[in-house]
């Protein structure tokens, strides 16, 4: 009674509500920018039962804006970071975490187990791969996406409503959007759009208010407007995904990561001759590499500028985190430019080798 009182003296809400609340189970996937405010809101109102999605490992330049972390748990696995802050939070709740990746082979299992799924997630082919298993599991998906300083939230497959695909049937060419270790987000934006997430879970649970459902919120950090565009649903759409749910376990994602594209890190790169290094950022992008020699090409101007890499070189193609010079070299090798290879991390690989190399020179003299 004292912990949800300011929950159970609304009229609307009521001990009856909380009770909803306190049996619901929602699954959150990913434990990043939006996972976090999400996971927060929903442990603190008591969701009874929360489960977290992610396999990756908390890095310092997460804690810009992914709140439930700090120094201490840099390194960690995020599922189990945010179940262990989460706990300390509400202990009177079951939160499970799951530090995998989420697959076609395990997402439907997955989905049965909670009532409403949550996505957290950055990247096109993962946000196909929930809507898709959601329609399949029959279950509630709240949308929330994030690009620089705007932000979108939405119900999808609520009570027949429409689902993802219907507003965007086909996902974007790979490497053409970066994420926001590319082109940057503003702080408190995935606090802002997350909490919307939030609210729009609790909103279902407790079967009032006016929700999302059929409607994308688009919000404006800069200007603080927001607009609303009206979504349709396409029962072709649905039933495409539906009529491939045998299969579906067998599916693979498409990923990026996936193309025939030499890798290599730029420490492997230290003692090596007979390198160019070409910087496919935009001019405008940090951190500037000053301590190597660097030719910069941006990507968008990459065909027209051909005569300005060395045949005769071995081309380590780089940009800020490893994504947009896999594509530069898969455009390369199409246009039968040879020896080229991607950086591992990109621009941030770059400049901590670099430092660290600097110091250790220093040491030694």
């Amino acid at each position: 009674m004292s912990r949800y009182n300011r929950h159970i003296i609304l009229s609307e809400i009521g001990q009856a509500g909380q009770d909803k609340i306190s049996n619901a189970k929602v699954l959150v996937i990913g434990a990043g920018g939006l996972g976090c405010p999400i996971l927060q809101y929903l442990t603190a109102a008591g969701v009874g039962s929360i489960g977290i999605v992610d396999f990756d490992s908390v890095n310092i330049s997460n804690l810009q804006r992914q709140v439930l972390f700090g120094t201490s748990t840099l390194g960690k696995n995020k599922a189990e970071a945010a179940k262990q802050r989460l706990e300390d939070l509400n202990d009177e709740i079951s939160i499970v975490a799951y530090p995998k990746k989420l697959t076609h082979c395990n997402a439907v299992d997955l989905f049965h187990k909670y009532d409403i799924i949550v996505d957290g997630t950055d990247n096109f082919e993962t946000r196909y791969l929930v809507n898709d298993a959601c329609i399949i599991s029959n279950k509630p998906l709240v949308f929330g996406a994030i690009y620089k300083f705007e932000g979108q939230v939405s119900i999808f497959n609520y009570k027949n409503g429409p689902s993802y695909r219907c507003i965007f049937p086909h996902p974007p060419e790979k490497g053409s959007i970066p994420n926001c270790s590319e082109v940057g987000v503003l702080g408190v934006l995935p606090g802002i759009i997350g909490a919307m997430q939030a609210n729009e879970v609790i909103k279902i649970i407790l079967e009032f208010g006016n929700m999302l459902s059929g409607k994308l919120l688009c919000f404006n950090a800069l200007t603080l407007q927001n607009s609303i565009i009206r979504i349709s649903r396409s029962e072709k759409t649905i039933q495409s995904v539906l009529k491939n749910k045998e299969t579906f376990h067998k599916k693979k994602i498409d990923s990026i990561c996936e193309i025939e594209v030499a890798i290599v890190s730029f420490k492997d790169l230290l003692s090596k001759k007979n390198i160019q290094f070409i910087d496919i950022r935009e001019i405008h992008e940090l951190p500037k590499i000053e301590s190597l020699e660097v030719t910069n090409i941006p990507l968008s101007q990459l065909e027209n500028n051909l005569d300005k890499m060395d045949s005769e070189k071995n081309k380590a193609i780089f940009c800020q985190s490893g994504i947009r010079s896999k594509r530069a070299v898969e455009v390369l090798q199409k246009l039968s430019i040879e020896n080229c290879f991607s950086l591992k991390e990109g621009a941030s690989e770059i400049k901590t080798i670099i430092t660290e190399h600097h110091k250790i020179s220093s040491n030694a003299r």
